[in-house]
């Protein structure tokens, strides 16, 4: 690998002449960050256009220059090609945000209790009791909730569209690098097929309602956007309810497995868990609100956030050309000792008593303009869901002491199996 000859480059290791970190990075991926960390400090390079940050204050000034100095992480084959056309829809992107916030507010998601509910009535019932794998449970809970939430009556079909669409970026997720998108490799067709199904099944949805007198406004997401005034393009709707479905399907579940694993291995959280259900404190922040805000502290499933420099740029003493990536490691920043007492414990009481989090060392949903429009309903459903698990169910896993995190995609524990056995 040639390293880039650049003053204000940070210095990284330089890897293998030819696949430079590729093999070290995938083999451990966090081991080596910490590695590196350790090495150079919070700015490191990984090649000749990417840089990791783990400093709060930094990753804050990339977050809120995002649709400025930089665009969110470029979607596969969108490629360094496409900045222009990135960072156009980094612009658009706040007045869909501001059309789509009457669904998605705190007033709005306060209404999703009971939607909740349901699903998860319904999605641990077919387990029955039995031994399922988490994440795939999470999924299809998540799945059913946001499609629903979005579509209402007219979800039919999505759910299966969220998993195919897991399923065919998946290995985008896992590699390192990027082939050309003319390559007739079979994740290549099978991604290019899944997003066009994706975008034709949301459009018929979208023009169906639009052309619809019964419609109720508000009744769900897509009712919230089509009441908006002036109406909104098809296409602006499309986008808004595409982002709302990914975000509040794969995030949400990974964090609700890392809540399993917890759970499962702490008895006496769940005892404490049911005491509130039964009668909560007034005052503070609840108890299942604490283990949620502690299970994203310890394992954000945004662990890895990239943003791409959209012109010629700094990041502290930094140059940065356009194309260029930052890697922003909000897992590194959630155990770091120099904002966190004990970094590594796991610990719900840092969170009571309205105690907040140190300055910007907090990031599950990111920050500035582009933090998760649905953080939310994320939030609330996590928090219910957390509740109402331990209320009703003592969780059995068979491997819950020997299962470890995935830095892959979504952070979560890596093939956690439960059963959830009614106490009633």
């Amino acid at each position: 690998m040639a390293y880039r000859e650049k003053r204000s480059w940070p210095p990284g290791p330089r890897g293998h002449w030819l696949t430079g970190n590729t093999r070290a990075y995938e083999s451990d991926r966090i081991g080596f960050l910490r590695r590196c960390h350790r090495e150079y400090g919070d700015v490191f390079s990984y090649d000749e256009h990417t840089l990791f940050v783990i400093d709060p204050q930094l990753t804050h000034e990339a977050l809120t220059g995002t649709g400025d100095t930089f665009v969110t992480e470029l979607a596969p084959f969108d490629m360094r090609r496409d900045l222009d056309r990135a960072t156009e829809h980094a612009t658009s992107w706040l007045p869909e945000r501001r059309a789509a916030w009457p669904g998605l507010n705190r007033t709005a998601v306060a209404r999703t209790d009971d939607l909740t509910v349901k699903v998860l009535e319904a999605v641990i019932a077919d387990g029955a009791g039995r031994e399922v794998d988490v994440l795939s449970t999470m999924r299809t809970l998540t799945a059913r909730t946001i499609a629903e939430y979005c579509f209402g009556a007219d979800h039919s079909g999505v759910t299966e569209l969220l998993h195919e669409t897991v399923r065919a970026t998946q290995a985008f997720a896992e590699a390192s690098h990027e082939f050309p998108a003319w390559l007739p490799l079979p994740r290549h067709r099978r991604f290019f097929r899944t997003y066009r199904r994706m975008a034709e099944t949301l459009t018929a949805l979208v023009v169906e309602r639009s052309g619809s007198a019964s419609g109720t406004p508000g009744s769900d997401l897509l009712g919230f956007l089509l009441a908006g005034e002036p109406s909104p393009p098809v296409d602006t709707v499309v986008s808004t309810l595409h982002s709302v479905l990914m975000g509040g399907h794969g995030v949400p579940a990974a964090a609700l497995t890392s809540v399993v694993w917890e759970l499962a291995r702490r008895p006496r959280l769940v005892h404490d868990l049911r005491d509130e259900a039964d009668g909560p404190a007034e005052g503070g922040t609840p108890l299942a609100e604490a283990v949620v805000r502690e299970t994203l502290r310890l394992y954000p499933p945004a662990w890895l956030m990239t943003r791409t420099a959209a012109k010629e740029s700094t990041l502290a003493k930094w140059s940065l050309s356009p194309g260029d990536d930052v890697l922003l490691n909000a897992y590194l920043i959630h155990r770091d000792p120099r904002w966190w007492p004990r970094p590594d414990e796991f610990d719900p009481t840092r969170w009571l008593d309205g105690r907040a989090a140190p300055g910007p060392a907090y990031l599950p949903f990111g920050a500035g303009p582009r933090v998760c429009l649905g953080a939310a309903l994320t939030m609330r459903q996590l928090t219910l869901t957390t509740s109402w698990l331990a209320r009703h169910f003592t969780i059995e896993s068979p491997n819950a002491q020997s299962v470890t995190v995935e830095f892959v995609d979504r952070l979560a524990p890596a093939h956690l199996r439960a059963r959830f056995v009614p106490t009633g």
